[in-house]
């Protein structure tokens, strides 16, 4: 067995890759055929004319565990490549012993109103150790370079949602080339099937190991964004050339594989801790042989290509796992079926996730388009132009995206999901725990995804276990707590500077959010899983929050409007409003699983007591909702925020809504006239959610299309921060959604936000609170037909058009009703 190490021995395969990867753009261009026209008719298709010129073009597949962005070049095909663990550093504990010293100090300050001062203290004191946090990873690309690479007619790539496969196809001289592509979660694997006719096919398969990339400026047209406070042009990412990393090796492995292993970065005085390895296997009825690293095939009419990778991380205390025994183990089991078997395997089990929900919006004219045409398809103020098809599209998109990046057993969706092509990603790729993650799940109940959940609880309960130490050694308190940022080791200190981390609540939203996926499933293992940690977060707080100096309330303090800085030049505050917010829920639900539970009477005495001395919201001079305890809006620095951290009590929340509490559903509205529609992709998709909270049904509809516009959609569809970020694609769908079923409160509301541009339309599957599934349709906008299915003989309010009805299920669980039997509703 022959043994090739990094740097020189591969630098052939390195150039050749980079050549050819360079070239190939050009070679997949092509004219308009009758194949698009077919794509263009399935509903829940993404699909192109030409391959992928930049990564942001690429489509990604994934299983949750390993994901792979896939290129369809001609000349060269790239498959870059993650595992949902290939971080970097190793375990670590950032808490700042001195931080407990330095607490009270801070605290006088700010009841002073010594703002900078303050800042100063909790800079000095107060952050971890080291002041960043591990970013995520990657695996690098496997490159395919094409014996032949003659010019292509008929180009198409397309990615097929309800079966999770990529597909080119082309013709050149030699006749029809395909390649399907997928990531099997039965199987484990990444598997690529290529096919040319009259024995022709033949490629050189190599692999590029982690590097850096860099930023530059994008051309996309209409990418440059107009917020004031961010460049004035798109990034791109860009990869820095090089050798592979000296500690990677490739050997071949058996016959048509090769084996590729290496060790992660160090980063931030953290020491590399993680091995990595990744088995390559081809497969064909053509000819096989290993040299210099790399598998050539030729002669072949057809052959599989199976990427089986693993870390050695075990846990986030734990490194000790044996990831060329897993790869190997994967490989074997994989290897032995039939493609056609794999294929079936994985379609039946994506397909079991994905079919859950149904989303028919109408179809425009822009529906007959490729993908990238309908997305840069634009109205005279840059904004994508009425096509209700591709707004169903985006719902199933992000929900194929969640499938794709969480799954039981895996991490939760990072900042990128699964899918990033370098070791220094944007934000690191981490957790961002102020809104980012929390954003990511917001569609996954509502969209019949609720078991795509479960990583995320694990990772609170991970949290709960890291931030007790935190909360110990840094507050001097019981329960856990958790800041602005978290990674793949469950660092819960505040990291990055003062004005950003200092945010003592990322613990606390995390519950809110787990506690969501309970009250849309009533699940009691949920429940019984969920309840510890709440009650832990509730400690901490009953231990830290502090008498308001002007007898407002309980606050926190030290803390922020997450990234917002205030007039007195710092973000550093006592009690801003998301806080108090977060923390109200927080007690609720922890009373609420508590009682459920039977547990903890005299704890939730004192929890119930406190939530009532929490210090309420207040609405401005300007008629705004008050972001802090002071009036200050009308002098922030920045009037635009992409934050709009204090109408979380409107949405995700429900403690202010146009039911209960309409003047400060009236000082929301102001808030968001103030801030503007456009922000950061996130940014944008929060707002959508909010206009359709309040039942805006035309502005939440035109925030919608300047979010799915080529300012904040790539032509991959991913979500342009910029640059991207997963969370906008889980905010969107999420807002859409709320366009059409709401529930919270106690009721179910029909239609709440429909837009003039969804006349007609259905959606089958969608959930609302109270584990209730429903299928809803109407026409000219009027409801037509309801199905709900839930608990028997469970009794639901409906909400309708300002009508309000109570309906009971049957004993079978299910109510069904059109036409006439709908005029209670109408």
């Amino acid at each position: 067995m022959k043994r090739h190490t990094a740097p020189d021995r591969m630098r052939r395969n390195l150039m050749l890759g980079m050549g050819a990867l360079a070239a190939t753009p050009a070679l997949g261009l092509a004219a308009p055929g009758t194949a698009g026209t077919a794509a263009a008719k399935r509903s829940n298709t993404l699909w192109y004319r030409q391959s992928a010129a930049r990564w942001e073009e690429a489509l990604p597949l994934g299983n949750g565990r390993l994901g792979a962005m896939v290129f369809g070049g001609v000349g060269q095909e790239r498959l870059q490549l993650n595992e949902d663990t290939l971080w970097a550093g190793a375990p670590y504990t950032p808490d700042n012993p001195d931080a407990v010293a330095a607490l009270p100090k801070v605290r006088q300050l700010l009841a002073e109103g010594k703002y900078a001062e303050a800042t100063e203290g909790v800079a000095a004191g107060m952050m971890g150790k080291p002041i960043r946090q591990m970013s995520y990873g990657t695996l690098g690309d496997v490159l395919l370079t094409m014996q032949d690479a003659r010019k292509p007619t008929g180009y198409e790539r397309s990615l097929d949602l309800a079966s999770a496969i990529t597909s080119t196809r082309f013709t050149t001289a030699l006749g029809v080339h395909t390649r399907e592509s997928f990531v099997s979660a039965p199987d484990q694997v990444i598997v690529m099937r290529l096919q040319v006719p009259k024995g022709k096919l033949g490629f050189t398969l190599g692999w590029r190991g982690p590097r850096k990339v860099k930023a530059i400026a994008s051309n996309y047209p209409g990418l440059a964004t107009d917020l004031a406070n961010a460049p004035p042009t798109d990034w791109l990412h860009v990869e820095e050339a090089g050798a592979l990393p000296a500690d990677a090796a490739i050997e071949a492995d058996g016959p048509g594989a090769i084996l590729v292993t290496g060790r992660n970065e160090a980063m931030h005085g953290i020491p590399a801790g993680l091995r990595y390895a990744m088995r390559i296997q081809v497969t064909g009825d053509g000819q096989l042989r290993f040299a210099d690293g790399q598998l050539t095939l030729t002669g072949a009419t057809t052959a599989t290509v199976l990427i089986a990778a693993a870390t050695s991380y075990v846990n986030y205390a734990d490194v000790s796992g044996d990831p060329v025994a897993i790869v190997r183990r994967q490989m074997a089991a994989a290897s032995a079926k039939p493609y056609a078997t794999l294929k079936r395997a994985h379609m039946e089990e994506h397909g079991s996730l994905f079919g859950t929900m149904s989303i028919d919006l109408g179809t425009g004219a822009g529906a007959a388009n490729p993908t990238d045409v309908r997305i840069a398809t634009v109205d005279k103020e840059g904004n994508q132009r009425d096509d209700p098809a591709l707004d169903a599209l985006y719902v199933q998109y992000a929900r194929y995206l969640l499938i794709a990046s969480s799954r039981p057993g895996t991490q939760p969706a990072n900042l990128q999901g699964i899918w990033n092509e370098g070791t220094n990603p944007p934000w690191g790729g981490k957790y961002t725990i102020n809104i980012n993650t929390e954003m990511n799940y917001w569609p996954a109940d509502p969209a019949g995804l609720g078991v795509c959940v479960e990583p995320l609880l694990r990772m609170v309960e991970d949290l709960a276990q890291t931030g007790a130490r935190t909360a110990k050694t840094m507050y001097g308190a019981r329960g856990w707590v958790t800041h602005h940022n978290t990674d793949l080791w469950r660092a819960a200190a505040p990291i990055d500077a003062a004005k950003y981390g200092m945010w003592p609540c990322g613990g606390a939203w995390l519950c809110n959010t787990v506690w969501d996926h309970y009250d849309y499933s009533r699940d009691a293992g949920v429940l019984r899983r969920l309840y510890p940690v709440m009650r832990g977060a509730s400690e901490f707080f009953l231990d830290t929050l502090v008498e308001d100096p002007q007898g407002r309330g309980l606050v926190t303090s030290p803390s922020m409007s997450p990234e917002n800085s205030h007039p007195f030049g710092s973000s550093l505050v006592a009690g801003p409003a998301m806080d108090r917010q977060i923390v109200r829920d927080l007690f609720a639900h922890t009373l609420e699983a508590g009682r459920l539970l039977g547990q903890d009477a005299a704890l939730l005495e004192r929890i119930d007591a406190a939530r009532a001395r929490l210090a309420p919201d207040r609405v401005g001079q300007q008629g705004q909702f008050q972001e802090w305890l002071e009036d200050w809006d009308a002098r922030a620095p920045d009037r635009r925020h992409r934050h709009v951290s204090h109408l979380y009590a409107v949405y995700p929340s429900s403690q202010a809504n146009v039911r209960d509490t309409p003047e400060l559903v009236r000082a929301a509205r102001q808030t968001l006239l103030d801030r503007g529609d456009l922000a950061t992709g996130w940014g944008t998709a929060w707002r959508l959610c909010l206009w359709a909270r309040m039942g805006d049904a035309e502005h939440a509809y035109s925030v919608l299309k300047g979010l799915t516009g080529p300012r904040r959609t790539y032509p991959n569809m991913f979500d342009a921060h910029p640059p991207f970020q997963i969370d906008g694609n889980f905010g969107g769908a999420a807002g859409i959604m709320e366009m059409l079923l709401q529930s919270w409160g106690g009721e179910v509301l029909l239609l709440p936000a429909l837009p003039a541009a969804w006349p007609s339309g259905r959606v089958t599957g969608i959930r609302a609170r109270g584990a209730l599934t429903i299928d809803l349709a109407w026409e000219r906008g009027q409801l037509t037909s309801l199905r709900i299915v839930g608990k028997p003989d469970y009794t639901v309010t409906l909400r309708h058009q300002g009508k309000v009805v109570r309906v009971k299920l049957d004993a079978g669980g299910t109510l069904r009703t059109t036409g006439p039997a709908l005029k209670a509703l109408a």
